[in-house]
This record gives structure tokens, sequence and C-alpha cells, in this order.
């Protein structure tokens, strides 16, 4: 239950995040994911947020669905996300959630890319 809980503060506090973030002016990852704003392509993955933290968590359906679909269509907006200053508020560990991909075993993910300082793998 007290990870129930932990959980559902977690997803709070990143929809509050994401809600605060329409308020600061956008640092860094503009344009990586199109017409998106990063602040709505951050808020789409929310459903990852547990599997962002802990490369134990399993990862949710709707997450791979997500990222597949973000990798699709525009595959640098997943590494501007997580590089974000966002998902940093967020806690998502970066080093973690770069292997989301993998975890999810999206097949046409940008294997052996660099994001920021991280490969994907």
């Amino acid at each position: 239950m007290r990870s129930d809980i932990t959980k559902t503060c977690l997803a709070l506090a990143f929809v509050f995040l994401v809600a605060m973030q329409f308020f600061v002016e956008e640092v860094g990852a503009a344009g990586e994911c199109g017409k998106t704003p990063i602040r709505a392509a951050a808020t789409s993955l929310s459903p990852c947020l547990s599997a962002a933290g802990n490369a134990r968590a399993k990862v949710p359906p709707a997450c791979c669905t997500k990222v597949g679909a973000l990798i699709k269509t525009a595959p640098k907006c997943l590494c501007a996300v997580l590089l974000s200053p966002l998902a940093k508020q967020a806690g998502i560990n970066p080093a973690i959630a770069i292997a989301i991909p993998k975890r999810c075993n999206i097949r046409n993910r940008p294997a052996g890319k660099k994001c920021g300082r991280y490969v994907v793998p």
C-alpha cells in the first residue's frame, strides 16, 4: 500500500511540474519534438514515471505504447524530454529512463545513439 501511495504522489508531483512548466520558458529542448511542445510530450509519458526512476520496476504497457509512438514520430523528442529541466524536477533518472525502449522490446529504438552523455541501449 505504501508503494501505491508513493507512486501516486510521484505521479501527482510530475503532473504538477508539467503544469508549472507551462508558465516557465522552455530551455534547450525546443524543436526536438516537432510541433508538440516538450511539456506536452513529457505529459504523454507520465505512465513511464515509475519505470523512469527504478530499473527494476515493470514498465507499464501504456508507457511502452507512448514511447513507441514517440520514437516512431519524433525519435529525438524522447531524448529531449529525458534531458529537460522538467524531467530533472520530476526526479527522472536519465540513465534508467533511457533504457525504457529496450525494456519495452521496441525494435525500432535508436540503439547506439547518444542522448546527452547517455547511449541508448
